[in-house]
């Protein structure tokens, strides 16, 4: 429990029965994407190291990922934790020629 504490730290009281899901299924899909970086996620063919293809833990480390990416963004964004970095250089040229 102890990185669910850390977790928890960050939450305000009025926001942490809101947030309290969030950070459970935030704990569940970092335990699944450790499971799956143990499995193999490319499938070699013995015969010709050329071919090759995606195992079915590739796919669904991608799926979680993604998942895990939304929650993180969703729950800093609820605790207030705010991107501060300055805008990219890709931005401002964009921005300049809008």
């Amino acid at each position: 429990m102890e990185r669910k504490e850390e977790l928890l730290k960050l939450v305000n009281d009025s926001n942490r029965t809101t947030v309290l899901p969030l950070i459970d299924k935030m704990l569940f899909l970092e335990n699944q994407l450790e499971q799956l970086e143990k499995l193999p996620m490319i499938k070699v063919n013995p015969e010709n190291p050329m071919q090759q293809k995606s195992t079915p833990a590739s796919k669904l480390y991608k799926e979680f990922l993604q998942q895990y990416t939304n929650v993180v963004k969703v729950i800093s964004h609820m605790v207030g934790v705010e991107n501060d970095q300055e805008e990219s250089p890709l931005r401002k040229w964009v921005s300049t020629r809008l």
